[in-house]
């Protein structure tokens, strides 16, 4: 749970969380306090919740990397991440967490929109950009998900392991995107979601910041992990671009029989198809860097998977939440939420 200057509501929302779960041994609670300048670590601490703490506020994309390696480190088998302002229905949480379970899904992700509806006090034109995100990612990575940006989720060993992000200002395509390009596989559960009248978004608060952030970090996860198809796509634009240039120039030769005083067209057109020549190159390059970095991305998967799922020692993290055999003597089915 990344919570930022909440302390009126995270206590009831971890008092909300369950207590049992069908087909898990153990439950434990983590929050991330990312840079809160109240009681929010304090109240979370007496709730019962081990608290990991951000000196300064780091973005909740940052507080979310905090989790997955936290998660990691404490040998958990799944870890469900929720909101601390109670916007989400803790007791849907098996529902999240069933496909995973059941080893049908390595990615849960919460849906707002049931049956395409908007819910009840959320702002229109949020409403309508996740939609617009949600169908850019369905071109870009064939994902078919109808709430991509959706907090309430649930990721499987499998997931946390193979996570490797960059983003700070938030997790939510990127988690998805990482995931769907690494072939994992990703469900989608109906839940509901409570919009409280006149509370800003710390995530979403601005419209235009919250596109302009999801647009690099989709615009960055595309260029790393399709290369070829988006300097190619951009180097195919330029140059045909380029070539409606140069053919307008081409016919006006043979309408008048001369280049003036159209000769600058002509310059600009063999300047974008030498452009896009050159963007289809570097586009070829990347594609062969792209093969080193799966490679790495694979010996990174197993390095995380000696690490974690391998016999250590006990760490401070494990202590503080007393607990007693390393990761590898572990019992199947802990969650973190």
């Amino acid at each position: 749970m990344p919570a930022l200057d909440e302390e009126e509501s995270v206590a009831q929302v971890l008092g909300s969380l369950p207590t049992r779960l069908d087909g898990v041994s153990s439950i434990d609670l983590l929050v991330v306090d990312d840079g809160s300048t109240d009681r929010t670590a304090e109240v979370a601490e007496e709730a019962g919740a081990l608290v990991v703490r951000h000196p300064v506020n780091r973005g909740v994309g940052k507080a979310f990397h905090t989790a997955v390696n936290q998660a990691l480190h404490l040998g958990i088998d799944v870890m469900v991440t929720i909101d601390a302002d109670g916007q989400f229905d803790a007791a849907q949480i098996p529902d999240l967490i069933r496909p995973i379970v059941e080893g049908k899904a390595d990615l849960v992700t919460g849906c707002r929109f049931i049956c395409q509806k908007r819910p009840e006090n959320m702002p229109l034109l949020k409403y309508w950009g996740n939609l617009v995100v949600a169908r850019m990612l369905r071109f870009v990575a064939g994902v078919d998900l109808a709430d991509v940006s959706c907090g309430f989720r649930a990721y499987g060993r499998e997931a946390l392991l193979n996570l490797n992000l960059f983003g700070k200002f938030t997790y939510t395509q990127e988690t998805i995107l990482d995931l769907s390009f690494k072939e994992l596989r990703i469900a989608e559960v109906p839940v509901n979601v409570t919009y409280f009248p006149g509370r800003k978004s710390r995530v979403a608060g601005s419209i235009f910041r919250y596109a302009l952030n999801s647009g690099k970090i989709i615009t960055r996860t595309v260029r790393d992990f399709r290369p070829l198809r988006f300097f190619g796509g951009i180097g195919l634009a330029v140059f045909a671009l380029g070539c409606i240039l140069d053919g307008w120039l081409l016919w006006h030769y043979l309408e008048t029989g001369g280049f003036s005083p159209y000769k600058v067209v002509g310059f600009t057109g063999a300047a974008l198809n030498i452009v896009g020549i050159l963007l289809a190159g570097l586009g070829l390059l990347a594609d062969m860097l792209d093969r080193i970095r799966r490679n790495q991305e694979r010996i990174l998967y197993f390095h995380k998977k000696s690490t974690y799922d391998g016999p250590r020692t006990e760490g401070p993290a494990e202590a503080q939440m007393k607990r007693q055999p390393p990761v590898g003597s572990r019992e199947p089915g802990r969650i973190a939420g």
